[in-house]
């Protein structure tokens, strides 16, 4: 038997939303007929849109087509989706972000975790707590990560977020290398204004560190003051990635394309001191190691950013919203602290003194028959806190808030 990479067995038994998933279905099978509504995975419910759907059928088309048959496409991404991405995304908004700058993939979860090939092992990663747990996964699993104790891993950087700072991450005392934040903010559902993020961008540039920016979520984002994207902010194109995803936007969870921002102006340095391009050296890992989004996913991702396609963006997202809001009023009534769900999907619960986030999953599955989050597999920050999500569909929001006031669950 070969020997494998050992650092897997460092990883939680279970990936949470799998643990999620387990204890759902087994709550199911000794409770035949209850009827679990799924309040915790972030997995859209409303389907595609029309143009995208159409798009995807000519796309499909041309596939079977000699004339208009295509295989292996550019690793890069086609240019007419780049192009539009270029355009609507950054120069619409006044940002110098230009096709050769962005990179196609198959969703930001896989960039999220392949952008670790191009900085070094060595580099120190700093965190958010409570934060998305790919990006902790991703460290252990690639050795930046080193052992765990007491929860805490102690070759990461955690930058604590929780009430007292308004969720807003505090600059790190020490020189990190490689920064992963993350806003609108999955799990708290808290956006950044733009002076909070100027100060990150400032410290990258002062210490040489590189910003990966996971903006998934931006296109919830309603109030004027709070960033979309990273590259507002003067500089951010010298010291950040940038990523983003269609599926929370435009129902691809299941079609799978998003794309990562790696500007030209972005450097870095081989152990000998040697300056480098960072688009370059992502260049050359995804011609290596990816073969590029389908060119039906991507037909489909070109067609969001039609006048019809901008509308239902908005139009899904304004929904996703008003679920969110449902959500976090339901647990402000009962005397809950509730977060988030203003511009973003998400809303952030605290889930009371002296019982703990799994506890608390159990309670209000068991008392209400919806299934949350638990905050602590998000961090030990997370701890006492549960994540909800407004992706269900507004009837399924509506019941499941109906049962949570009616159970009397509370503090």
């Amino acid at each position: 038997m070969i020997q494998v990479n050992d650092r897997f067995r460092q990883l939680p038994e279970s990936y949470l939303f799998s643990e999620v998933a387990r204890r759902v279905a087994a709550y199911k099978k000794n409770n035949a007929g209850v009827e679990i509504i799924r309040m915790d995975i972030g997995d859209v419910t409303q389907p595609l849109f029309d143009s995208v759907v159409e798009a995807m059928h000519a796309a499909v088309d041309d596939l079977a087509c000699p004339a208009s048959f295509h295989g292996y496409g550019p690793e890069q991404g086609y240019s007419f989706l780049r192009d539009a991405i270029s355009r609507h995304d950054y120069h619409d908004r006044g940002l110098g972000i230009d096709p050769a700058d962005i990179f196609v993939s198959d969703g930001a979860k896989s960039d999220l975790g392949n952008l670790g090939d191009i900085y070094s092992r060595d580099c120190k990663v700093a965190v958010m707590n409570p934060s998305y747990p790919v990006y902790v996964d991703d460290s252990v699993i690639d050795g930046r990560a080193g052992e765990i104790v007491d929860g805490i891993w102690n070759g990461l950087v955690y930058l604590d977020c929780d009430p007292d700072n308004n969720f807003m991450p505090s600059l790190p005392k020490e020189k990190v290398d490689v920064i992963f934040l993350c806003f609108p903010n999955n799990p708290t559902g808290e956006a950044i204004t733009r002076n909070e993020l100027a100060k990150w961008v400032s410290y990258a540039q002062e210490k040489g560190s590189l910003i990966i920016y996971d903006s998934a979520y931006e296109a919830f984002v309603r109030e004027p003051d709070k960033v979309r994207s990273i590259y507002e902010i003067e500089g951010a194109d010298e010291v950040a990635i940038e990523v983003r995803s269609f599926s929370k936007t435009a129902g691809f969870t299941g079609i799978r394309c998003g794309y990562t921002v790696v500007p030209r102006k972005l450097k870095g340095r081989y152990a000998d001191g040697t300056e480098v391009s960072l688009n370059m050296l992502w260049n050359r890992r995804q011609c290596t190691k990816f073969n590029g989004a389908s060119y039906v996913a991507q037909r489909g991702a070109a067609a969001i950013y039609t006048p019809e396609g901008l509308a239902d963006v908005r139009k899904v997202t304004d929904y996703y919203i008003g679920n969110a809001a449902i959500i976090k009023d339901a647990f402000s009534r009962i005397g809950f602290n509730a977060y988030g769900g203003d511009n973003s999907p998400y809303v952030w619960v605290s889930a009371g003194v002296g019982k703990d986030s799994w506890q608390i999953f159990e309670a209000v599955l068991h008392a209400c028959g919806f299934s949350t989050t638990p905050g602590s597999g998000f961090g030990t920050k997370g701890e006492g806190y549960i994540r909800l999500t407004g992706f269900n569909s507004r009837e399924n929001t509506e019941i499941a808030m109906s049962r949570l006031i009616d159970s009397g669950i509370g503090l």
